[in-house]
This record gives structure tokens, sequence and C-alpha cells, in this order.
């Protein structure tokens, strides 16, 4: 009998004990198992309780039941050192964390790694003699994910944490201590049918309800975006008893009197009016998909209670036949899907217009925040994703369902999501969506909001949210395949990153640094580590270096410059010279990726939008930058960023290269961190999905 088979049969004789177990002591009016209880218990798992040998290495490994993201393993460091704060340590260092169904024994073992927990293992191994306890571990790591695994679909009981701490790790494995508690099976929510976010962003009809006939109201904003977004007004109606028509869109009278199926019927009115009109929207079963836009709902004490009751209504009518209506919101922003034409924010286009900066967006925002949508768009047209929905409190709709179906879409290539908190269980559908979303090749960027105790209760008192805790969630969805963002800087970067960069290829982490200020590659060279990876600076290929002397010869430039990686080829490098030197650099084997400074106030580069002092010497010359790169960058798998590091006086020229394609950062050290994080995050991919073919 192979392992697994032994494992699968151990497996389920430990769930069937700790089923009977769960219930006698359920009986005496425990929560938790003693100790005799559980020794039989990890003896059923394979587990041995036993002192350990002296001079082993205590570790801790855990299961624990989460509200958001249901089972997850965790390992790390144990005894009294298991009571420090994770947040002394850098990531991944204190403990590793992984939904348990998102992993298997080989790849914890691979996180595991990279705790202090493993090198503490390795270097006693190394000390004595001994091979690391690899498969004491791996073995340990399987018997706790296949007793997560249940099968526990229909059990009462189950189980809501087994810790065990301190496990000595010497030439075996031995539980020196460990507990275990258990609680109630969570009531199911009913799936959403999410085929229906089609008739959400592609809708062919769109009603309204709150649109003010005397005054500029939200709903009056949304139906004037509607229209001066492109939206058909024969394709839009409102719904308001006593008139006719409003700005020219037709009115009727109620739900009942529309003339056929809604596809998304958009509610703007004040929030003590939705309870009874859902109901109604329920009841009529007159629209597929609805927009929440009142704010207040479950987000304050007085309507926490009446919100749920609301939600759970709407979940109920999901079981019925064709699934009920799908809903947005409440408390959003409304939705900008360009592919279906059509805006519904309550914020005037003029406030926030939304010129096209790529050729073919590919990109979706997602964020329980509208401000958030517009702040970014606001300050970075160039992130210019192709939809843009506020998600709100998610009285139905969830972050995991919308990543679930963007995650299927192909036209789609990144995704940027914010996020102040879960559902019950949704940060498991959403962790699923991440693998799913990366294992089709697509990129995932995240940031979550409440971090510390005061943002967590400003979370709670936005949008509903509960806040759980930031280093479980950012273990969990970074091992997902996510590119999880510190801040809103670094959203913004890696986000806009992700979106430049998809295309090119990503052959290892061997970087080539050029810059014409020696600050500027000192500080490239600066950012290559992050907490968890770390670039290289590439050796140059002696042919490589041959040409960069031609080139530094040619611009006579050879008597100032040493060639070496990184490179400073000193401000006299014109605009030729540096691309010719990127060029170079592309060619060499042993260089994956490029960052340039394009050292725009350096007087022989062409990086002014007009030149008083050398007139035509600007950007619009054909030997500019502007002129030269786009191509350089196209034609070249590698991705190559460039930096503007200067003033005002230099927006044009990176905006003029943005809007080409070029991805362009203002500073050295923010654009190659980028860099960083994202090569890490697409070398974690390739290895995702290679797993995931094996």
């Amino acid at each position: 009998m192979n392992t697994a088979s032994t494992i699968a049969i151990g497996n389920s004789n430990a769930v069937r004990l700790a089923v009977g177990l769960f219930h006698q002591a359920a009986a005496a009016g425990r929560a938790c198992l003693e100790a005799a209880e559980l020794e039989s218990l990890l003896a059923a798992m394979g587990l041995d309780v036993a002192p350990g040998a002296a001079g082993a290495t205590d570790v801790r490994i855990s299961l624990n039941r989460t509200r958001e993201f249901g089972m997850v393993l965790s390992a790390g460091l144990g005894g009294l050192d298991a009571d420090l704060d994770e947040a002394n340590f850098r990531r991944d260092r204190a403990s590793v964390y992984a939904a348990t169904e998102l992993t298997d024994a080989d790849d914890f073992l691979s996180l595991f790694k990279r705790t202090i927990a493993w090198q503490r293992l390795a270097a006693t191994a190394h000390r004595n003699g001994d091979a690391a306890p690899e498969e004491a571990l791996r073995s340990s790591f399987a018997a706790l994910l296949a007793f997560a695994a249940g099968p526990w679909e229909s059990e009462d009981l189950l189980p809501q944490s087994l810790e065990l701490n301190p496990v000595r790790v010497g030439g075996v494995l031995s539980v020196g201590n460990a507990s275990c508690e258990f609680c109630p099976s969570p009531p199911p929510r009913l799936s959403r049918p999410i085929h229906k976010i089609d008739k959400l962003i592609h809708p062919t009809s769109i009603g309204i309800i709150g649109v003010s006939s005397s005054s500029m109201n939200f709903g009056r904003i949304i139906l004037k975006n509607l229209m001066g977004s492109g939206y058909p007004k024969e394709q839009l109606c409102i719904i308001r008893p006593g008139e006719t028509e409003i700005d020219g869109v037709r009115c009727v009278e109620g739900l009942k009197a529309l003339d056929g199926k809604l596809d998304l019927l958009i509610v703007a009115v004040a929030a003590s009016a939705v309870y009874d009109l859902v109901d109604e929207i329920i009841e009529t079963d007159a629209v597929e998909s609805v927009m929440l836009i009142p704010g207040s709902l479950g987000e304050t004490r007085a309507s926490r209670e009446p919100a749920a009751a609301l939600a759970a209504r709407i979940n109920a009518a999901h079981g019925k036949p064709g699934g009920g209506p799908i809903f947005l919101g409440a408390n959003c922003l409304g939705v900008v899907s360009h592919p279906g034409s059509y805006d519904s924010w309550f914020i005037p286009l003029e406030r926030l217009p939304k010129p096209p900066k790529k050729a073919e967006r590919n990109s979706v925002m997602l964020s329980q925040s509208g401000a958030f949508m517009i702040t970014r768009i606001s300050q970075n047209p160039w992130l210019d994703p192709r939809y843009m929905l506020a998600l709100g409190n998610q009285t139905d709709l969830t972050h995991g369902d919308m990543l679930s179906w963007f995650a299927d879409r192909p036209e789609i290539d990144s995704i940027g999501i914010y996020i102040e908190g879960f559902k019950d269980g949704d940060g498991l559908d959403f962790a699923r969506a991440v693998r799913k979303a990366v294992a089709k090749g697509k990129d995932v960027v995240v940031y979550k909001s409440g971090k510390t105790a005061p943002g967590m209760g400003g979370v709670m008192g936005h949008t509903a949210s509960i806040a759980g805790g930031p280093i479980l969630f950012e273990s969990v969805v970074r091992h997902a395949g996510a590119i999880v963002a510190e801040d809103f800087n670094s959203f913004d970067d890696l986000f806009y990153i992700a979106g430049a960069l998809h295309d090119k290829a990503i052959g290892g982490r061997r970087l080539g640094a050029i810059s014409g200020a020696g600050f500027e590659a000192v500080g490239m060279a600066d950012s290559i580590e992050s907490e968890t990876f770390a670039m290289e600076m590439g050796v140059l290929e002696a042919g490589t270096v041959t040409a960069l002397e031609g080139v530094l010869k040619a611009k006579k430039l050879d008597a100032l410059v040493e060639v070496r990686n990184p490179i400073d080829i000193n401000p006299g490098a014109d605009d030729e010279a540096h691309l010719q030197i990127v060029d170079a650099f592309l060619r060499d084997p042993n260089i994956d990726a490029v960052v340039v400074g394009l050292d725009p106030t350096a007087p022989s580069v062409r990086a002014l939008e007009s030149s008083k002092l050398r007139p035509g010497f600007d950007i619009n010359d054909p030997k500019s930058t502007v002129h030269l790169m786009p191509p350089l960058v196209d034609r070249n798998e590698k991705p190559v960023i460039g930096i503007v590091d200067g003033g005002n006086l230099y927006d044009v020229m990176s905006a003029r290269l943005m809007d080409q394609g070029v991805c362009i950062f203002r500073n050295c050290a923010r654009g190659t961190k980028a860099l960083v994080r994202y090569v890490e995050a697409r070398l974690n991919a390739e290895s995702i999905r290679r797993r995931q073919s094996n």
C-alpha cells in the first residue's frame, strides 16, 4: 500500500474518532478535548506524543478554522519563541500560513523553509552531522492537511483549532504539548448566480430608481453620466410614478409596469426605502442585477440587524429557480464599464474625466471603497482599467464572486483589488479565485486596509466590514499567488507595472541597471531586495562589454565611464547613448530585465516640451527618447523600466512615453522595488502553474 493510501485510511479513522470525541466532550459541556482524548486523536493521525529528545528544536504546527479562510495550516517558531510578536520579524520568518485547500505537504514544507525555525533545524542537524528532518516534517504536514480535508461535510461539529506546540524535532518529531478545540458547523451561504455579472457590466437595458425631476441629486447625476458615457437613451428607463420623461429618458410607474426584464436596476434612493424595495425587486423578478447606491446599510449600529436580515432575504432568493437577482453594494459608488458603454458613478464626468490611455484596456479594478478608485484614477490615469466596480459592503456579491468571474475573462490580464474585509468564508473563495486567475496567466494585485487597531475601527465604520488579521491575510493571499501591496503607493506602482509588463517575458532575476547619475545607479542597486525576494546584478558577457565600449567611444565617453553593472554613463550621454546601452544590456543572455535612468535634467537629453536655449532640441525631435524608446521596448521580450526623475518640466516627456506603452516611474527606488516585487510574483506564478500541471 502506498503512502498516500495509508494517510487517507488513517485520516478517515482520525476524522471518525474526532467526531465521536467532539460529541463526547460537548455532552460533558466542553468545547475542547482533554489530554487523554487528544492523545488518542493524535495517535490516530500518526503523530507521536512524547517528551522529545534532549537538545531538540521546538517548532509550532497549527490548524485553525478562521472566519475568512476556513482551515489554515501554520508553522513556525515554537516553545517560548512562539509567544513573540510576529511583527518583530520579517515576512515569513516567524511563521508561514496557507489555506489547507490550496497547499500540500511538499508545498507547505517549501514555505516552512523560509522560517527561522527551519534555519535552526537545519543548523542543528548540520552541527550533529545529521540530515535535515524534511521527511518527518513532510509527514506531519501531510497528516494535518489530511485531517483538515475531512470528510467533514455532513458533521455538525468541526475542529476549530489543533495546536501542536512545542513539536520537538530531533532525529524524529514528537509532540510535547497539544490542544484541540471544536465548534458548531457554520450555516451555509447559498452560491450567488455570478454568471449574471455579465448582465451587470454589459447591460442591454438599465433602469434607475431615485432620479429627481427638479434637482441634481445622485440619481440625476448617474442618469447624466450614463448618457454622457455613451449609453443609448432608448435602452434606459426611469422608475418614477407621475412622470413621463426626465432629460429625454422615458419614465414608468413601477417595476410591474416594465415591458420586459431589466438587465440592470440602479437604486439611488434613501437607505430607509431600500428594505421594502429589495423585497419588491425579488418578488417581481423584474431584473437580473441590482446596484445599491445608498450608504449606511449595516454601517451603523442601528442598521446592522435590519441589514443582516436584508442580506438573508437576498441570499434566500438565490435558492429559487433562476437564482434571483444579484446585488452590488450597498454603499456602492457604482460601475464604469467601457465595453458596456456606461458610467454609473455619481461623480460628475467633469470632475473625473476618463480618457483612454491604452489602445486595448486589459485590466479591472475592484474596490470596496469607491473613493479609493476615484483617487487612484484621478492621480494615475495610466492605470486605465477596462472595468471599475465598487463593491461597497458586499450585501450580496463579494470579492470572491467578482474575482472568480473576472478570472475566467480571457481579455483581462491584470486585476487590482482594494479590500476592507471579507464576509464569512469569502476569504477562501477569494484565495481560490486568486489561484484560478494566476493559473490562467493573470496578475492579481491586492491592498487590504485595517492593518492597525484604529484602521480596523475605521473599516468597520465605512463599509460594515470585518478586518481580519493582516499577517494571516497577507500570507494566505500571497501564497495563493497575489501580489500584496503594503500601502497606497505600492498598490499604484504594482497595479501599473502589472499592466505595463504583463506581456513581457520574465526569464529570471538578473537585473541590468543604467543611469547617467551616480546616485541613481546606486539607488537602483540598493533597491533590489524585498523582505522575501532579491534580484541580482547580472554579470555582463565579454561581447556585451565590447559593445558597450564601442558605444562609449563613439559618444566620446570612454575616458569617463567604466563598463560594469550597474553602469553610470555620465550626464554627457545623449538620448541615443542611453538607448544603445539599454539595447546592449537587453541582448545579453545574463540580463533578464533593465532599469534605465533617462536623466531628463542632463543637458544632452531631449527631455523638454520645448527649449528656448536650443530650439528644436526637445521631445519632438526624432532623436529624442520619446521617439526612440517605444520601438526598442516593443521589439524586446524582456521588461524595460524607464526612470524620469525630475519635476513638472518633465511631465510631458513621461506622459508621451507612457501613452506609447513604455513603463515609466518618476523615482529609481520606487521603479526598481516595483520591478523586484513583480518579478517575484511572476516567478511564483510560474511555480504555481508548474505544480498544477504535474
